[in-house]
């Protein structure tokens, strides 16, 4: 087992179980991405660049994504906390995972946003 499937699986409930559905919504809407173990979480990487984390902090799973302007329509939906780069969608339980929100927020960061967290769009 990667190390990174291993801090899925470690984590107690609620997290596993929102860890595992996110793993499933985003292997299944990139499929092509790879997740991999670096600082300690979870990174998927795309192209061999990074794309989005998985993390577990103060109560909830937080999916943090480098942000720019073709992420704009989703401000009601994800947070800053005075943040430059990134923005997150943070989720408590299961059901909170809006499945379509997060799809729409994963396609476009693969259209436009997936060269990575440090280069601005082109």
């Amino acid at each position: 087992m990667n190390p990174a499937e291993n801090y899925i699986l470690k984590q107690p409930e609620p997290f596993r179980s929102i860890l595992l559905q996110l793993q499933i919504i985003i292997e299944s809407t990139v499929p092509d991405i790879e997740m991999m173990y670096k600082w300690k979480i979870p990174y998927y990487y795309l192209s061999g660049k990074p794309f989005c984390y998985l993390n577990v902090t103060k109560g909830y799973v937080d999916i943090g994504i480098r942000y720019g302007d073709y992420l704009n329509g989703f401000n009601e939906y994800l947070v800053a906390e005075n943040r430059k780069s990134f923005k997150s969608l943070r989720y408590h339980s299961v059901d909170e995972i809006n499945h379509e929100i997060l799809t729409q927020v994963l396609k476009v960061i693969k259209e436009n946003g997936y060269k990575g967290f440090w280069e601005t769009k082109s």
